[in-house]
């Protein structure tokens, strides 16, 4: 009856002890333990997702279509489909989201912004006042 999008395969682990520093590109799905420092975008060409566990902590900006949170995030997150923050997220930073589910305990300390732009945060849309007639 409802057709749901069939996700794509994790193909990539960054595993808890491991830390990156630098900005990561990735296809279908990633799922990090350990510690990024740097930016974080999947290829925008094919559907993406992205687990940040409970273990792991990212320093840097997020761009996927589906991200599932559990862990630390320090910086934006961009979800041009879906967000899902689980109970042990913390965010410090603005979030930008197509679709959200936020459990009990999730932290965002920033802006929830939704966007239907995908990954193209700083398209403005016109705000049009019912009493401005304009």
């Amino acid at each position: 009856m409802f057709a749901k999008k069939k996700q794509p395969p994790i193909k990539s682990l960054i595993a808890v002890g491991s830390h990156i520093e630098g900005n990561l590109k990735f296809t279908d799905g990633l799922r990090v333990d350990g510690e990024i420092t740097g930016d974080i975008r999947s290829n925008s060409d094919q559907p993406s997702i992205l687990v940040i566990s409970e273990t792991a902590t990212v320093t840097g900006q997020i761009f996927a279509d589906h991200v599932i949170i559990n862990g630390r995030v320090n910086g934006p997150v961009h979800a041009t489909q879906m967000l899902e923050l689980q109970p042990k997220a913390q965010i410090v930073g603005d979030v930008f989201y197509k679709a959200l589910e936020m459990h009990q305990g999730a932290v965002i300390t920033g802006l929830l912004q939704p966007s239907l732009q995908g990954f193209d945060a700083d398209v403005k849309t016109t705000l049009k006042l019912a009493a401005n007639n304009k």
